[in-house]
């Protein structure tokens, strides 16, 4: 079976307290980046027998090297550079906590990817398992949507279509490369789709001067560029979420509002949120074109709870309404751990979830 899997994963993983205190050492210039990088592998070898003992196919090394789940990557490109926001979003969680977040990407200069990214991390991830090594890496969408035009320097773009072009060239060259080190399996992360849903984020693209009725569409467009020339071997899908930060999220809404344009996206696959009723129903999964997979994110990563496979179960029947059994599949409904700060719960139930995912996979599909 080609990619995505009945039990599959979004990708990032709790960090070992070893390695925070490692990555923390590393930036007060306790350790070398060798050693640091020593202690990365060691914990991505851990990482990756661990999902292959929970069953599943696609094998991540957890974003293990990463502080965040999309900066890491983005400013790895020359031209973008992390930086506080002119406005804050706002993080909620159980019982009425809040956090907020000021950081945001700018585009200081021309984009140019002058070295490779990802390529030597997934090569290494490549040689530690005989199954499907799966790179997740961020979609360009989210830096924009962060401020809109605000955020794309008018002196370097007048014409913010050529920025579009830098970057969209940028990831062909990096997709290019990370097909030559044997990647058959990519994933797209994108939160601008499902924050779209949202009235409020809505209503601050506005503010920012952009229509959030046309992005959805734009970003489908932008994010197809990205895969035009990616090779027919290797199978490709987007995942879409409403926050996922130290057990908080910062968008609700169903997908009613962007179902239409997100499911053009040149993708294989689609991995959807639906562990909350903050993702709606499943409703908007009729807009899914014909043969494209659905992988239901109904295992929470948010919380230590372990979900009931009855449950799963019936859910997965619902969905089944609007795209067949044989077109889906199963995952938690986001990573463990966007950012280094990771969610409220063990590195156990962190393992209990994927073997739930798998062992209900099997029951379903065989």
């Amino acid at each position: 079976m080609k990619p995505p899997f009945r039990a599959d994963h979004v990708g990032s993983l709790l960090r070992p307290p070893e390695l925070k205190e490692a990555r923390e050492s590393f930036k007060n210039r306790k350790i070398s980046r060798e050693k640091l990088k020593e202690i990365e592998d060691r914990h991505i070898r851990k990482a990756v027998a661990m999902q292959q003992a929970a069953g599943l196919q696609s094998i991540t090394d957890g974003e293990l090297r990463r502080a965040f789940w999309h900066v890491d990557f983005l400013t790895g490109f020359e031209g973008i550079a992390a930086t506080q926001g002119q406005y804050a979003l706002k993080f909620h969680g159980e019982g009425g906590a809040e956090s907020e977040t000021k950081s945001m990407m700018v585009v200081q200069s021309r984009v140019k990817r002058t070295r490779p990214v990802m390529v030597d991390a997934f090569r290494f991830l490549k040689s530690c398992t005989p199954r499907v090594p799966k790179l997740c890496i961020p979609a360009p969408t989210y830096l924009h949507m962060r401020g809109g035009r605000r955020v794309v320097n008018e002196k370097v773009y007048p014409d913010v279509e050529e920025f579009w072009s830098d970057i969209t060239r940028a990831y062909r060259e990096e997709i290019r490369d990370l097909a030559a080190a044997g990647c058959t399996y990519l994933q797209i992360d994108d939160v601008s789709f499902a924050c779209l849903c949202d009235e409020g984020i809505r209503a601050q693209v506005k503010r920012d001067g952009e229509d959030p009725a046309k992005l959805p569409a734009k970003y489908a467009s932008v994010i197809s560029s990205l895969l035009k020339d990616k090779p027919d071997d290797m199978s490709v899908t987007m995942h879409t979420c409403r926050g996922n930060h130290a057990s908080m999220w910062m968008a609700e809404g169903g997908y009613d509002a962007v179902a239409e344009a997100v499911f053009q996206t040149e993708v294989d696959g689609f991995f959807l949120e639906y562990d909350t009723a903050r993702a709606g129903g499943f409703e908007p999964l009729r807009f899914v074109p014909r043969g494209k997979k659905v992988v239901l994110g109904l295992v929470s990563t948010k919380t230590p709870v372990l979900e009931k496979k009855e449950a799963l179960k019936k859910r997965i029947d619902q969905a089944a309404k609007y795209v067949p059994l044989e077109n889906l599949c199963l995952s938690p409904q986001c990573g463990f751990a966007s950012s280094e700060v990771g969610n409220q719960l063990t590195e156990d139930d962190q393992k209990r979830k994927l073997e739930l995912v798998a062992e209900t996979a099997r029951e379903i599909w065989g």
